[in-house]
C-alpha cells in the first residue's frame, strides 16, 4: 500500500510544470486626471482651424456631363424653327414673365388678327441654331422664358400696339428683314409710315400740283402772263447776282 502510495505521488510530482511565473500584481494608484473645465473651454476657442479655399473646387473644376442623345420631339422642334426663320420677315424675341393661360391664349389671338403668330423653343435649340449663324448676335437675349413673335411682313406697330396691353411680356431685340434691332430700333421703326402711305402720300402731292397747274391755265391770259414776266425778272436778277459774287 505504502509502495503504491508513493508510485502515485511520484506520477502527480511528475505532472506539475518544470518552471513557474508567479506574478505580483501592484495596485494602480495613480489615474489620469480630467482636464478641468475653464481649460476645456480655453482649448476649444483656441483650436486651430484650417482656412477654406476663396474659391471652391466644383467651381475651378467643370463637372463632366454626359451629352443626352436627339430624341424625336428635339428633330421636330429643329425643324419647325427652321421653318419659322426661313418664312417670315419679322423676328421678335420677347421675355416672358409669370402670366396666366388666359392672358397668354388671349394674346395669342389678338395677334393673329393682324397675322402675327406666337412661338414656344427651348432656349439651347434656339442657340444651337443661331450659332455661327446671322442671327448670332441675338443669342444674349435668350435666358429665362423667351418666346418669339414672328410675322411674314413687316408690321412692328402693330405688334407693339398689342403688346402694349400686356405688361408681362417685355420686348428684348428683333430682327427685321436680316437686319438687328435693339428695343428702341424696333419702337423707330414702328413710328415710320409704312410703303402704301408713303405712295398715298406722293400720289396726293402729285395730284395737287396737277390741280394748282390745271387752275391756273383756267384763269384769264393777263394774269398767267403777268406771272410768267415776274418769273422771268426773278430769273435774270438772279443771274446777274452770281456773276457779281463770283467776281
Amino acid at each position: 500500500m505504502a509502495a503504491c502510495m508513493g508510485r502515485w505521488s511520484a506520477g502527480r510530482l511528475g505532472w506539475l510544470p518544470t518552471l513557474q511565473s508567479i506574478r505580483h500584481a501592484k495596485a494602480v494608484t495613480r489615474h489620469r486626471k480630467a482636464m478641468h473645465f475653464e481649460r476645456q473651454k480655453i482649448m476649444a476657442a483656441t483650436k486651430y482651424i484650417a482656412p477654406k479655399p476663396a474659391v471652391p473646387e466644383r467651381c475651378i473644376v467643370p463637372r463632366m456631363r454626359a451629352k443626352d442623345e436627339e430624341t424625336g420631339l428635339d428633330r421636330l422642334k429643329k425643324k419647325q424653327l427652321e421653318k419659322v426663320l426661313t418664312e417670315n420677315k419679322m423676328i421678335a424675341v420677347f421675355q416672358k414673365n409669370p402670366v396666366s393661360s388666359e392672358e397668354l391664349l388671349l394674346l395669342r389671338h389678338r395677334l393673329l388678327k393682324h397675322s402675327i403668330h406666337l412661338k414656344f423653343f427651348p432656349n439651347r435649340i434656339v442657340r444651337e441654331r443661331f450659332s455661327g449663324s446671322k442671327y448670332q448676335n441675338l443669342l444674349p437675349l435668350f435666358f429665362g422664358h423667351n418666346l418669339l413673335v414672328v410675322s411674314q411682313e413687316v408690321k412692328a406697330k402693330e405688334m407693339l400696339q398689342v403688346l402694349r396691353r400686356t405688361p408681362h411680356i417685355h420686348l428684348l431685340g428683333a430682327c427685321i428683314e436680316n437686319t438687328i434691332f435693339s428695343k428702341q430700333g424696333v419702337v423707330n421703326l414702328a413710328k415710320v409710315p409704312s410703303m402704301a402711305a408713303i405712295h398715298m402720300e406722293v400720289v396726293s402731292s402729285l395730284t395737287l400740283m396737277l390741280s394748282e397747274t390745271c387752275s391756273l391755265m383756267t384763269k384769264s391770259p393777263v394774269y398767267v402772263t403777268a406771272l410768267l414776266e415776274q418769273y422771268v425778272k426773278e430769273q435774270s436778277e438772279k443771274a446777274v447776282e452770281r456773276p457779281a459774287k463770283a467776281c
